[in-house]
């Protein structure tokens, strides 16, 4: 009998379909990452069904007309402009930037008058922005 002496083979390992999952992860995780943008404006959102808390300090109201101009406590702004407005609301505020900022805005106004508003607060200093809610007394069913 002739037995021949057979050469062991190394196992070999194909990486290529494992580097291919690994790859096919990472891109999925890189996409479905939520990125935190820490410089937005903190607002406190309404609620349905809230009691309205009142402060100690009076807080600013700025209304936004159909027509798209502003009102700060009541004090018509000469026009759109957002510098205008910045000097309303710093003139009505004072050096207090921790008073409360109201935002009525008709139903006919714009967004971007709305977010103009928001945005002049905002950049002022303001912290607390709230958005007014019309409650029309019907319960949620």
């Amino acid at each position: 009998m002739n037995f021949q002496k057979r050469r062991s083979e190394e196992p070999e390992l194909n990486l290529t379909s494992l580097i291919d999952v690994v790859l096919l992860l990472l891109i999925f995780f890189m996409l479905s990452t939520r990125f935190i943008d820490e410089g937005r404006i903190q607002m406190r959102l309404p609620e349905a069904g809230a009691e309205f808390q009142a402060t100690e300090a009076s807080p600013l109201e700025i209304e936004v007309t159909a027509q798209g101009s502003y009102r700060v406590n009541g004090r018509t702004v000469a026009n759109d402009d957002p510098a205008l407005l910045a000097a309303a609301l710093r003139r009505a505020a004072g050096n207090d930037r921790a008073v409360p900022v109201t935002i009525r805005a008709d139903a006919r106004a714009t967004h971007q008058s709305v977010v103009t508003a928001m945005d002049v607060a905002g950049r002022a200093g303001f912290r607390q922005i709230n958005i007014a809610t019309v409650h029309d007394g019907q319960e949620g069913g």
